[in-house]
């Protein structure tokens, strides 16, 4: 049973859902965006219960304090149960702001160029006279 106690920190990471696959984990780890007390860990790390990990993904920041240790991926509402989310106030209000703002390229409606019924409308007006 003790080897199953031991988990990796990549394996960890992709079972709270903070990444889609293990490897991006792997990926994000390599690259230095996982820290523990400011030092960059190795994705072979073996997580313990009360560690403090500072993760950067591609859309946020995250400060994750480890609760429970979770060895196989599952649903969003079970997986928050594994951490504690210790993220600053200020970064969540910045990518909700952010996400607020964010363009699609889609235009609103009823702006810019006429619907058809508006170009058919106008151009029965036009024919009118």
């Amino acid at each position: 049973m003790a080897e199953k106690e031991k988990l990796r920190i990549d394996k960890y990471l992709w079972a709270i859902r903070l990444f889609k696959t293990r490897s991006q984990a792997g990926d994000a780890i390599d690259k230095g965006r996982v820290k523990l007390e400011g030092n960059a860990v190795k994705a072979s790390r073996v997580v313990a219960i009360g560690d403090q990990y500072e993760v950067k993904t591609e859309t946020r920041k995250w400060v994750v304090k480890v609760t429970g240790l979770l060895h196989n991926r599952v649903q969003f509402s079970e997986a928050i149960k594994y951490y504690e989310d210790l993220t600053p106030i200020e970064e969540k209000e910045r990518l909700e702001f952010q996400a607020s703002s964010f363009h699609t390229g889609k235009r609103l409606s009823k702006i810019g160029r006429p619907t058809k019924k508006q170009r058919r409308d106008l151009e029965d007006f036009m024919d009118e006279e």
